[in-house]
């Protein structure tokens, strides 16, 4: 497959089998807190960025399981998902740049740096991904840790970055980091679907005091 910088584009390596919706218990909690980060800006669409793609994305994993669930690859322009717009991965190995998921809908493009993080720290539930240009262009400011530049989303080179930042204990603080190789993206992750909404909701309110 070849790698492109487009955004939206999944690079790692997909086994994927259209299955029906299911249904699952945080179902209604995820989309909640999706909408609101969509409400904000912060998932979306936009004809005027990224070449008009959609961009954002959020998941769960259950408790004491190697699955979780993720917004299929370009959501991020829908107000409201339903059941028919979520994936299952059902394995990541962000070593060999290799996802096998099922589902209605293919995983999100950001799919392996979820698993990064949910391979990183056993205690993680939630995981979301968005565009801020004000909380990426403050994330000195924010001390937020950063990927580096020329690492680029989606990749293996990504999902080793991530795992690195949590190797040298960066994000235990403040469970958000900026990509800064990948334009004004941001990742936060929690313990629950809330506590990571919340804490990158936050986070954007700082950045706003500073930019003001």
């Amino acid at each position: 497959m070849t790698l492109s910088e487009q955004e939206g584009v999944i690079k790692y390596r997909l086994d994927y089998r259209q299955t029906p919706p299911q249904d699952f218990p945080e179902y209604a909690e995820l989309n909640a807190w999706r909408t609101i980060l969509f409400l904000l800006g912060l998932i979306g669409q936009d004809s005027t960025r990224y070449g008009g793609l959609a961009f954002g994305n959020i998941s769960f994993r259950p408790d004491h399981s190697r699955q979780f669930v993720i917004t299929g690859s370009q959501t991020g322009g829908l107000i409201r998902l339903t059941n028919e717009h979520y994936s299952t991965i059902l394995s990541a190995d962000p070593s060999r740049n290799h996802i096998v998921a099922e589902g209605p809908i293919k995983p999100s493009s950001e799919a392996l740096t979820h698993a990064a993080v949910y391979a990183a720290d056993s205690e993680v539930k939630s995981v979301v991904h968005v565009h801020s240009p004000v909380i990426w262009r403050h994330y000195q400011a924010l001390a937020l840790p950063a990927i580096a530049p020329g690492i680029h989303y989606g990749t293996q080179a990504m999902a080793e970055a991530v795992l690195g930042l949590f190797n040298r204990n960066l994000p235990q603080e403040k469970p958000v980091f900026a990509m800064l190789g990948h334009e004004d993206g941001i990742v936060s992750f929690g313990a629950s679907i809330a506590e990571a909404s919340q804490m990158l909701i936050r986070t954007l309110a700082l950045a706003l005091q500073i930019s003001m």
